[in-house]
């Protein structure tokens, strides 16, 4: 079968994927080790947290393939997937609800972490906003939302290798180079997503990210000057 090859992932979404990949993988390890990887294990989540908001951004001023619009679809798309209806590039219908389910959870599990303790030395930049009793909730359920985000991330790596290897559907190559072979007149190249684009989805990203590390809260009150506190 004679095929054509198109620009399906942009560089952005290319990037965007393989760097959450490397921090939700640092965020499981120094989340389990605990002690003095709490610190780094918040400085990740933040990182995350700017990732998820760039993506979500992005997938309304990103190029065609990368847009909710081109790939979240109905259940009608789903029936019609399921039966072998479909045809498309990029997310299928199934593959855009694993999509979805992925950024909505990391999503939830970042803004609890900001307002979660591990009752020794960590808090969260935003810890100070709830009382007590919402952080310490907050933080038992960041702790167990873990075993959910792992059972998925798990599930997602299995269909990913069930297509490439199964279906002989390879979707790990496009997200590596961005280009894809499709059979001839069955799909336009990508287009859309350019630097404006890009500048938008990456100020809202950096803003998130600020003002969830507490770039809206008070400055906490300066130290006593010398001399002022008793000697013992």
């Amino acid at each position: 079968m004679s095929g054509n090859r198109i620009k399906l992932w942009d560089l952005p979404t290319r990037l965007h994927h393989w760097l959450l990949v490397v921090f939700v993988a640092l965020a499981f390890a120094t989340g389990l080790t605990g002690g003095n990887w709490m610190v780094w294990h918040g400085r990740i989540g933040l990182a995350i947290l700017g990732l998820l908001a760039f993506r979500l951004v992005w997938g309304f001023v990103g190029s065609t393939y990368a847009r909710f619009g081109q790939f979240v679809r109905g259940p009608g798309s789903v029936l019609d997937y399921v039966r072998g209806r479909w045809h498309g590039v990029g997310h299928n219908p199934l593959g855009a609800f694993s999509v979805l389910a992925l950024l909505a959870l990391f999503l939830a599990q970042s803004l609890l972490g900001l307002v979660a303790t591990d009752d020794i030395a960590f808090k969260g930049p935003l810890y100070s906003i709830l009382s007590m009793d919402t952080a310490d909730w907050a933080s038992r359920l960041h702790r167990q939302m873990i075993w959910v985000l792992g059972a998925l991330v798990v599930l997602h790596i299995c269909a990913t290798l069930f297509y490439t290897f199964v279906r002989k559907d390879n979707i790990i190559r496009p997200m590596v180079t961005g280009d894809k072979t499709v059979e001839d007149g069955g799909a336009a190249s990508a287009t859309g997503g350019g630097i404006i684009a890009f500048l938008i989805a990456l100020a809202v990203a950096a803003a998130v990210v600020w003002i969830a590390n507490g770039g809206l809260l008070p400055p906490p009150p300066p130290p006593p000057p010398p001399g002022t506190l008793p000697s013992w």
